[in-house]
């Protein structure tokens, strides 16, 4: 299969759903902010290792979880058939609490405002959370200039996994850093 076909060079590109639109097209940015989101789980996992290697197991199944997500919002509802099966997004999240509560479990509490940083995996770990919260951003977006389907365009279940994927990705790089034996440092304002 060829990479490259020269569709996308005037602009636009395809979505699965068959639609041609422009590159800077809300959808567009929506499941292309996912991508990069995944792929900064990618550059996380790499760097895990030794204490941290657990970690990587359940960073592949978001990854998995995301790469589904990213296809279900590159295909529009004029082409039923195309879009990929909507995924139990209730239960995703409360595998994301129970995480968030055994890591925190173990950690020292928040008491501030915590500099992104440390190890190499914690910091990954926050770029992540911020482009996570980019991507929960442009899924609003998104779910506004959709066809009224509830108050976030059908997407609430996805927007509630976004939102609890970005504070496991910030405990997680608290976790880290904690393993690591690296100590947080703090915003002094």
């Amino acid at each position: 299969m060829k990479i490259y076909t020269g569709g996308g060079d005037g602009g636009r590109t395809s979505l699965f759903s068959g639609e041609r639109v422009s590159k800077d097209h809300v959808r567009v940015q929506a499941y292309g902010d996912m991508d990069e989101l995944n792929s900064l789980l990618g550059a996380l996992i790499s760097v895990l290792g030794g204490k941290t290697r657990r970690f990587r197991d359940p960073l592949e199944r978001i990854q998995a979880d995301l790469f589904s997500a990213g296809a279900r919002l590159a295909s529009t509802a004029t082409a039923p058939e195309t879009l990929p099966p909507d995924l139990d997004w209730p239960s995703r999240s409360a595998e994301l609490e129970r995480s968030i509560d055994a890591l925190q479990s173990g950690l020292p509490p928040l008491d501030a405002f915590i500099l992104p940083g440390g190890h190499p995996a914690s910091a990954c770990a926050h770029v992540a959370r911020a482009v996570c919260r980019r991507v929960e951003r442009r899924v609003v977006t998104l779910a506004a200039a959709l066809p009224s389907r509830g108050s976030a365009g059908g997407m609430e279940g996805l927007l509630v996994f976004l939102n609890r994927l970005s504070d496991y990705l910030f405990v997680l790089a608290r976790a880290i850093n904690h393993i690591e034996g690296i100590a947080e440092r703090t915003w002094q304002g």
